[in-house]
């Protein structure tokens, strides 16, 4: 596997809670051959396979779908008008519909625009690959997010997300499985404040952005790949999860399929599923 990045998110279906694993990697940021620098997510906006270089090959696209997972690469991503944001385009990667437990999605802000609330209950995790928002809560406090950074939401809490110039921002949507006393707080941060984490038995780098306490009921994962490293365990389990790929590329393993997979890139794992 190539220098890879990735955002997972995993639901515990059985246990009534989610477990979203979030799976980066830290990548340098990239310089290309003049003097113009490139922001670390940028291939994530800017796929290899973008629409422009499929011309010659009409009606090809890399996106797969079953019923145990999904591959929706950036040549299949449509676009179109967030509901209760503005000036904001949404694509919309894993919903429901799909058989997921989340939402994962796409936002295009442009410039002075603003972000909506999600649904009555849902909590709302966003990490920004391109661009800068700033995130206002119900108390007036407000946080300036580059790439790099990410906001949790608990449910119900009034917010707002607000663009000056352009950003693009990954979000996770989910109905928030509640336990009586043990409310979530609001999280702000960006990846290179969390420490790196041990893992037995496995080479790759992870660091954690959401608590692992009990109120928790989903986690967010930064997992790094240098060259040639993989997963050894060959993963069957009762999570769900969500990725994109955020830096570089290399094989995944999704049932009897067995993927090339690059930045831009969104899966879907629903239950069981083997992975690796």
């Amino acid at each position: 596997m190539n220098h890879a990045l990735a955002i997972i998110f995993t639901t515990l279906s059985l246990l009534k809670m989610a477990v979203a694993e979030e799976e980066f990697c830290s990548a340098p940021l990239i310089v290309d051959s003049g003097s113009n620098s490139k922001h670390l997510y940028w291939k994530v906006t800017n796929p290899t396979l973008s629409p422009s270089h499929l011309q010659d090959l009409p009606g090809f696209t890399r996106s797969v779908y079953k019923q145990d997972h999904a591959l929706i690469t950036p040549e299949s991503h449509v676009f179109s008008p967030l509901p209760e944001w503005t000036m904001t385009l949404g694509a919309y990667l894993i919903t429901p519909a799909m058989g997921s437990h989340f939402v994962m999605y796409l936002a295009k802000m442009q410039e002075n625009s603003l972000s909506g609330l999600p649904p009555y209950d849902a909590e709302r995790f966003i990490f920004v690959v391109q661009g800068a928002v700033t995130l206002t809560n119900v108390s007036g406090i407000s946080h300036k997010l580059t790439v790099d950074s990410y906001a949790y939401l608990p449910p119900n809490v009034e917010h707002s997300l607000k663009c000056d110039g352009s950003a693009t921002l990954v979000v996770f949507e989910r109905r928030h499985a509640s336990l009586e006393n043990q409310p979530t707080e609001q999280i702000v941060g960006s990846t290179d404040q969390q420490p790196l984490l041990e893992t037995p038995g496995e080479v790759f780098q992870l660091r954690k952005l959401i608590p692992t306490s009990i109120p928790y009921d989903f986690n967010i994962h930064i997992m790094d790949f240098q060259p040639g490293e993989y997963l050894n365990v060959k993963e069957v389990h009762y999570n769900q999860h969500g990725l994109l790929l955020l830096e570089g590329q290399g094989i995944y393993r999704l049932g009897d399929s067995w993927y090339p997979v690059q930045a831009g890139d969104a899966i879907w794992m629903a239950p069981f599923v083997p992975q690796w």
